[in-house]
């Protein structure tokens, strides 16, 4: 079959573009999608994520090789392989980054992705529950909702704890700065998961010009005799199935899978390529380099008052909050459990904040199992967690095999530079002197762990080598630049040297954004997409 658009990935980005390249009607569209519709009561109600977090339908659930810094420890890594991607799984937390952050990307030369240039685009998505403002869309197809008002009252004590550490309150974290402590906005409307595949995907799919082909993984990339590519070709149900492009295919398969299909079709590090028994189509060096992520480690407090632990452990307790979310859609399933935090200088000497902190009203657990969810720890308790916002340290992906079935090689190399350690040791102090301040005195019993017995530096590192784990926020792969030695697409997004092909998902990332990366990359599917409209006109 034939499309004027083929879209590789029905994720955060995939949904985007592939509802706007065919919502003026003038373009046929197909998105491809390896996993399967996102119809579980799981994946609307906010808490739910946790049902997603070991389920091997809706999630990749892909391990990095031995990480040689953090004890030789395989680090968990999550994907959705599902419609909507690993936006249908995850916790929701909406925030943009900062605004230096963009303006780096520019820097680095690439124009039209300072802040200033991407700012219209996060509006474009969004409609924000307190309104229309010069920071705030109004009417864009993902509601984005404060938590504030809603919150435990441990948070509420967490938030005093900042204040007299000097602190400052920070009543929205995607308005004119993003320092400071408070409670986060979440991707949600009336109580339910307001993603990409909710809000874009599925008004879109009435479209005539707009088909998905779901459970369809993609193999190759087709390749013409000139280098162009003109196709891709997938494995669904036990069939190759081949579809060609008259205009794009344009990958959206997310940080790990778009250099894995890239240099499984031969685009990739000639070296890597011919170890792996695949031709050469296009050296492209950087494909699968400079993989960047959040590190985090958690901080576990036991309470002397009562948090949400008992409620969640109790079965009596979860009905009651199913009750609320069912009646009112709200309660404590109608949110985020990273209900405050704020983004913090762990220096004085500091520039700008670098420090994340999330902050949750509970301490529990995740078992290995599709069918468990949150396990609270069994007493009253509460955690915070942290990690670096522009680490320093960077990876790689590459494919283990010519067969697009086996899951790729990820390297982040986590904690490489001495940058990085020292910021673990900013956090960790921070979060001891959080913890240590008099708004959290009618709260904190004890530090479970790491312990008070964690009294050096070098016992701190200890902990966070052996405790850490990602967060989830996995970019750069494919980057955003000028020199094809250096990066893989130019400020348009087209791949360097490879006529017909775009990249248009958080592999793009130039540098890791400051925070939760799932609002940037909708943001880049909305610019992307209309990057795209913008070359068809011209073409």
């Amino acid at each position: 079959m034939i499309f004027d658009f083929i879209v590789v990935g029905a994720g955060s980005a995939g949904c985007i573009v592939a509802s706007r390249l065919s919502e003026s009607g003038r373009h046929s569209v197909l998105l491809i999608e390896a996993g399967g519709e996102d119809k579980s009561f799981w994946f609307k109600i906010p808490v739910g994520y946790a049902k997603s977090y070991y389920n091997p339908k809706v999630n990749w659930m892909y391990r990095t090789e031995p990480e040689p810094n953090l004890g030789g420890r395989r680090i968990y890594a999550p994907r959705g392989k599902v419609q909507g991607g690993s936006g249908s799984i995850n916790a929701m937390v909406f925030v943009r980054g900062a605004a230096e952050d963009f303006d780096d990307w520019q820097a680095a030369g690439n124009p039209g992705w300072g802040f200033d240039d991407v700012l219209p685009y996060f509006r474009k998505l969004e409609t924000h529950a307190r309104g229309e403002s010069p920071w705030h869309g109004g009417s864009g197809p993902i509601h984005v909702t404060p938590m504030r008002g809603s919150t435990h009252p441990v948070s509420d004590a967490f938030l005093d704890a900042c204040d007299e550490l000097g602190v400052p309150l920070n009543e929205d974290f995607n308005g004119a700065a993003i320092e400071g402590a408070g409670v986060y906005d979440v991707n949600t409307r009336r109580g339910q998961r307001s993603h990409s595949s909710a809000e874009y995907l599925r008004s879109a799919l009435k479209r005539a010009n707009l088909a998905i082909e779901r459970q369809a993984h993609a193999r190759r990339l087709l390749v013409d005799e000139d280098g162009r590519v003109s196709g891709v070709e997938v494995m669904q149900h036990g069939r190759l199935k081949s579809f060609t492009a008259r205009c794009e295919v344009i990958l959206t398969a997310g940080a790990v899978d778009t250099p894995k299909l890239m240099q499984l079709s031969g685009f990739g590090d000639g070296s890597t390529l011919f170890a792996r028994g695949i031709e050469t189509r296009k050296h492209l060096p950087a494909v699968g380099r400079n993989l960047q992520d959040h590190l985090c480690a958690s901080f576990y407090y036991r309470s002397k008052q009562p948090t949400l632990n008992g409620e969640f452990a109790s079965l009596i307790g979860q009905a009651r909050f199913g009750l609320i979310w069912m009646l009112k859609r709200s309660g404590p399933f109608a949110m985020s459990v990273n209900q405050a935090g704020g983004f913090f200088r762990g220096a004085p000497e500091e520039t700008r904040p670098n420090i994340q902190v999330y902050f949750n009203p509970l301490s529990y657990r995740i078992p290995d199992s599709p069918k468990a969810s949150l396990t609270p720890e069994p007493y009253p308790g509460f955690l915070i967690a942290f990690n670096a916002c522009r680490p320093t340290s960077k990876g790689t992906i590459s494919i283990a095999s010519p067969d697009a079935s086996d899951a790729p090689l990820i390297r982040p190399n986590y904690l490489s530079t001495d940058r990085d350690i020292e910021e673990v040791l900013q956090g960790s102090r921070l979060m001891r002197r959080i913890a240590d301040a008099r708004a959290l005195d009618g709260w904190v019993e004890e530090e479970v762990s790491p312990s008070k017995a964690a009294d050096t530096d070098e016992k701190l590192l200890d902990y966070f080598r052996l405790n850490s784990g990602s967060i989830y926020h996995l970019c750069g792969t494919c980057a955003m630049g000028t020199d094809p030695r250096e990066t893989v697409v130019d400020a348009r997004l087209r791949v360097h040297g490879v006529p017909g092909l775009r990249i248009v998902d958080a592999s793009i990332f130039p540098n890791i954004t400051a925070g939760n990366i799932n609002a940037p990359t909708m943001m880049v599917a909305e610019k992307g997409a209309a990057m795209i409209l913008e070359d068809a006109v011209s073409t």
